[in-house]
């Protein structure tokens, strides 16, 4: 057990205490602030015994508890003293982007550069650059770039001057760019960073008033928490980006928030709400008309993704009669130079053939695979390649497996990354992100 949430565990304990709340009131009342049943009286109890950390439910124990958002997160995240050897996130300036909170807009009459609306749109085109380059390439071709525009973009929030119009604008690109460079730094396998610059983004978001980005953010952060920590906590957070933003999302959003949900159910064995999840997603989809006017970031969601979401839900629930056909069909028109993005699919495909009893085609379909992404620089990729071979050593007998788990034994060596969400908020410092 890490002292650090054993000391914040026992000073939650004291806070709760004083404001006269037993367990169970507090779960409840963080149940009513947050609008969603997920919490119980068992997860505060671990929380005040130091065995886990209550991470994105700390804006609502502030307000339950009546205390000082920011008194809880440096209890929760004490200052980190960095070194010379740290990571290359740190030398390029990360240490610097978390905003205020709340982001304030910065007046006219604020002495600085002067920033007009070109300069922001100008940051808006490369962070739309940004995602169409991780189209076509993995988190480790982008990271240094990201880090770049995120640390520019943040840096003229701060010193320049600017009308009220203008910075909320800016606030909305440093959004976006903080949901793509936190969505390249997970690819990457920078977990930890990853989520401390989704914070960024949602701070930024928040201050912009604008909450399909909101939900944009708070949806890639769930994923991530699904895929590499807590479904459950995925769910939470999944749930979260729905409710606060599908009453006015565009239906692309929507049905992307929707899907979220869908996945983070999927992966805490939650069938039936998954399902549900899913048929939302697809209802909002059917919503779309030609020439809805769509937030720039959501330009890749259409249907053929959907149907792969759907699809790898449908594989995570072991119902490869639903998966297959789906996948095979969209795979074979699905654009080749996004070689990541088809490598991460195939994955699903191999893993839905093998529990169709088809290790002859799982092994053809995951021969593929491996080679469209052999020398892609992404720890997801890399990650789901040891999943699939993994499965496929059930079938070591069937000569087609045998030889490709002979030619590619060395993927099967486990990963350095640091894939544990339990440290991610250890490097927020003192920020203190919406």
């Amino acid at each position: 057990m890490s002292e650090k949430r054993k000391k914040f565990g026992q000073f939650l304990a004291r806070l709760r205490l004083d404001a006269h709340m037993s367990q169970r009131d507090l779960a409840d009342e963080l149940c009513r602030l947050s609008g969603t049943q997920s919490l119980t009286r068992n997860e505060v109890s671990r929380w005040e015994r130091g065995a886990r950390t209550p991470d994105t439910w700390l804006p609502f124990i502030a307000d339950a508890l009546n205390v000082p958002l920011g008194e809880l997160k440096r209890a929760a995240f004490p200052v980190r003293r960095t070194t010379r050897c740290e990571d290359d996130a740190q030398v390029n300036g990360l240490a610097e982007l978390p905003l205020e909170d709340p982001p304030q807009v910065v007046p006219l009459s604020r002495v600085g550069r002067r920033v007009g609306m070109e300069t922001v749109e100008h940051l808006a085109r490369r962070a739309h650059g940004l995602r169409l380059a991780d189209d076509v390439l993995a988190g480790g071709d982008l990271l240094r770039p990201a880090y770049r525009e995120l640390n520019s973009a943040v840096r003229l929030y701060r010193d320049g001057c600017y009308t009220e119009w203008v910075g909320r604008r800016l606030l909305t690109v440093i959004g976006e760019l903080a949901q793509i460079t936190g969505w390249i730094a997970s690819d990457a396998g920078k977990h930890a960073e990853a989520a401390r610059i989704y914070h960024v983004g949602l701070s930024a978001a928040r201050g912009a008033a604008d909450p399909t980005l909101v939900g944009n953010v708070l949806g890639s952060l769930a994923y991530q928490v699904t895929n590499v920590g807590d479904p459950r906590e995925g769910v939470a957070m999944a749930r979260a980006a729905v409710e606060h933003s599908c009453g006015t999302a565009p239906p692309k959003a929507a049905a992307l928030y929707w899907d979220r949900l869908a996945w983070a159910h999927v992966q805490a064995k939650e069938t039936q709400p998954a399902l549900f999840a899913l048929g939302q997603a697809a209802e909002a989809m059917a919503r779309c008309e030609p020439g809805d006017e769509e937030p720039e970031y959501l330009y890749w969601m259409d249907h053929k993704e959907l149907q792969i979401m759907e699809a790898r839900a449908y594989t995570e629930l072991r119902r490869p009669l639903r998966a297959v056909p789906i996948l095979s069909e969209v795979l074979t028109r699905y654009d080749a130079t996004h070689a990541r993005e088809l490598a991460l699919y195939l994955s699903w495909l191999a893993i839905a053939y093998a529990d169709a009893n088809e290790p002859e085609k799982a092994a053809s379909v995951a021969a593929r695979m491996l080679e469209l992404g052999a020398d892609v620089p992404s720890e997801r990729t890399a990650a789901r390649f040891r999943v699939v071979l993994h499965r496929l050593d059930e079938y070591r007998d069937v000569p087609e497996v045998r030889a490709l788990l002979d030619e590619y034994e060395g993927v099967l060596r486990p990963t350095t990354a640091d894939e544990s969400w339990a440290d991610c908020c250890e490097l927020w410092e003192e920020s203190n992100p919406a």
